[in-house]
């Protein structure tokens, strides 16, 4: 099923297929045979300035920004019609270049962001583009909800699709124009992507999009022809973007990485948390950014807990991505095996205790970026597999002695992105929810990115929201008119 061969040798600018300015190129790597399964060409600074140009050129003169909602709306639906009609192929791309299981790509790299575009275009029939109030002193007041301008969208390689929509299409549905900068490491569904927005009938312009490294990144961020920086990714970067955006007072919204907790309840059935904390913590091989990967339990229960989850860890099938049956493919690249490998390491030397998995390979596979799913137990907050993020198939079981010191552990961490809560009473689970200082919270679930729901974190977890209302809000300027009483009696 791998997309051996694949190959592109333009680039997406202003809406129609160019010769990149330089012969770079990147080489798209298998991360289960390690070889390279496809080579696109490379964007370099002067794309960069070519297709923001476009994208300014086609918000500042172009009939885009100026269409009504409606229109804009009837445009984004047109999309996913024909993404439709491509879904099975870009499941197969996601699979190829960044490893994750195929039932995990069709389901949630393409099903669900798919469903979200349609998702969005309901929101937008309801979205208050234009509202009136009355003034206190007179004046009737017009608000309209503008678009923001030309959008950076700069998206890592996890989860791509799902990432480039949530920008994409609440910017495109409030008449922004769009670059759109995927990760290296995934460039094969951004490209395929262009060749779906390329049917869409779109006026040209409107989306860009340019695979590239972290030089292209660093330029388009501080490009002065973009006025808002959407990004996802690390927190370092995300705190490098945030400075180069600030000193030209542009918009940014960022979601950043998070080190979410799993409180269960000592009335919890360890079963049904073990299955569900698997789901919500290991699904693309631990590579989510709102993972739950401290998994807080009652001092008293924490052996059953514990062995709840290591059973379920140990029954996962690790292996072949296009293989329908495994669970949990490789880790992205080398680099990321490695240092997901170092934090295991570091777990067994900080005295927490290895229950399941470990740094080795996985049994009967001798190639490819693997991980073992790990366990460990026995484990305290101060530790780096408890503070830091992984983003790896990694978890850590953490005892409490009574709920005011597992909220206390939970908000012991730099990040506030997501977490959750497991219980068989729900009015105490949303009293735990509410004392959790984190963007996003499940109730006996992970957070299930709703798209009528805002996504976003606090703290070193970034902020700005994406998916909800509160998603198209982040590619608007709000304008308020006053229209003295005068003026209307004239």
């Amino acid at each position: 099923m791998e997309a051996r061969g694949v190959r592109y040798d333009e680039l997406f600018i202003g809406g129609t297929w160019r010769t990149p300015s330089t012969d770079g190129r990147i080489e798209v790597v298998s991360p289960h045979t390690e070889q390279v399964v496809a080579s696109v060409a490379a964007a370099a600074p002067a794309d960069v300035d070519l297709a923001v140009s476009a994208a300014r050129e086609a918000f500042d003169n172009g009939p885009w920004p100026g269409t009504e909602p409606a229109e804009r709306i009837e445009a984004v639906r047109r999309l996913a019609k024909t993404y439709e009609q491509r879904r099975t192929e870009m499941a197969e791309l996601i699979t190829t270049e960044i490893g994750a299981p195929i039932s995990f790509s069709q389901r949630a790299q393409v099903a669900l962001p798919w469903s979200m575009i349609d998702a969005f275009a309901d929101l937008a029939e309801t979205y208050p583009w234009r509202e009136d109030r009355p003034g206190r002193y007179g004046s009737d007041i017009h608000i309209r909800r503008e678009p923001v301008g030309v959008v950076a969208a700069i998206v890592p390689w996890n989860m791509p699709q799902f990432l480039i929509v949530t920008k994409l299409i609440p910017a495109l549905l409030a008449g922004c124009t769009v670059v759109v900068k995927p990760a290296p490491e995934s460039p094969l569904n951004a490209l395929l992507l262009a060749e779906i927005i390329a049917e869409s009938d779109l006026p040209p312009g409107v989306v860009g999009i340019l695979p590239g490294d972290g030089t292209v990144g660093e330029h388009l961020v501080r490009h002065r022809g973009v006025d808002k920086v959407s990004f996802t990714g690390s927190t370092p970067a995300g705190r490098a973007v945030a400075a180069a955006c600030a000193g030209d007072l542009r918009r940014v919204s960022l979601e950043l990485g998070g080190k979410s907790a799993a409180i269960v309840l000592d009335d919890a059935d360890p079963g049904a948390v073990a299955a569900g904390v698997r789901s919500a913590s290991l699904s693309n091989g631990g590579q989510i950014c709102n993972a739950l990967t401290r998994v807080l339990v009652p001092a008293a229960r924490a052996a059953e807990y514990t062995d709840a989850l290591a059973a379920e860890m140990s029954a996962l099938v690790v292996g072949d991505p296009s293989d329908s049956a495994t669970q949990v493919g490789p880790l992205v690249a080398q680099r990321q095996q490695e240092r997901v490998r170092g934090y295991i390491e570091a777990g067994s030397r900080d005295g927490a205790r290895l229950v399941v998995g470990g740094a080795e390979m996985p049994e009967g596979l001798d190639r490819g970026w693997y991980v073992r799913p790990t366990l460990f137990a026995d484990a305290d907050n101060s530790m780096r597999i408890a503070r830091e993020e992984i983003f790896g198939p990694v978890l850590t079981v953490l005892p409490y002695s009574d709920v005011e010191q597992a909220v206390a552990i939970a908000n012991d961490s730099d990040y506030g992105l997501a977490g959750s809560v497991w219980t068989d009473d729900s009015d105490a689970g949303l009293d735990v929810a509410a004392r959790i200082r984190t963007g996003t919270f499940g109730v006996n679930q992970g957070y299930p990115m709703d798209p009528f729901a805002p996504f976003g974190g606090v703290k070193a977890s970034g902020y700005g929201r994406e998916l909800g209302r509160e998603g198209i809000d982040g590619y608007t300027d709000t304008k308020s008119i006053a229209v003295a009483a005068a003026t209307k009696e004239a």
